[in-house]
């Protein structure tokens, strides 16, 4: 199967040869990923120093803005796609998120486990200092 030009992330070479594209469209696209982040970076500031937006929808909008970060990194940076030439890269990338899911899932399990089993105080203390 041949991959064309359309099959690649930004700043990719490993497909088209150098003379299809000039070495300043690489640059262009780093430039292009660098403001991207720098955006999502200063937005996700400004989301959580604001007092415009709803209260309950901070965090939300702050892990819409984290996934879109990953996302430009991703493409942009680490030049990520869904092509037939990085299946390797893509099963790494999905083993690596359900590793870190099962740590974080069994890490909770572990905590809500451990504070059920944790025996309860005696009743209130007497906290007062008799001279």
């Amino acid at each position: 199967m041949t991959a064309t030009r359309y099959d690649r992330a930004p700043g990719d070479r490993s497909i088209v040869t150098d003379k299809d594209e000039p070495i300043s469209s690489g640059v262009l696209v780093y430039t292009i990923g660098l403001l991207l982040a720098v955006i999502l970076t200063g937005l996700s500031f400004w989301v959580a120093n604001t007092s415009l937006l709803w209260a309950a929808g901070i965090p939300l909008g702050l892990a819409v803005l984290a996934i879109a970060q990953m996302g430009v990194h991703l493409v942009f940076f680490l030049h990520l796609t869904t092509g037939p030439d990085n299946t390797n890269n893509v099963l790494a990338l999905a083993f690596g998120v359900l590793i870190v899911f099962l740590v974080m899932a069994g890490s909770l399990v572990i905590m809500a486990n451990l504070n059920g089993s944790m025996m309860p105080p005696a009743g209130p203390m007497d906290m007062q200092m008799h001279y």
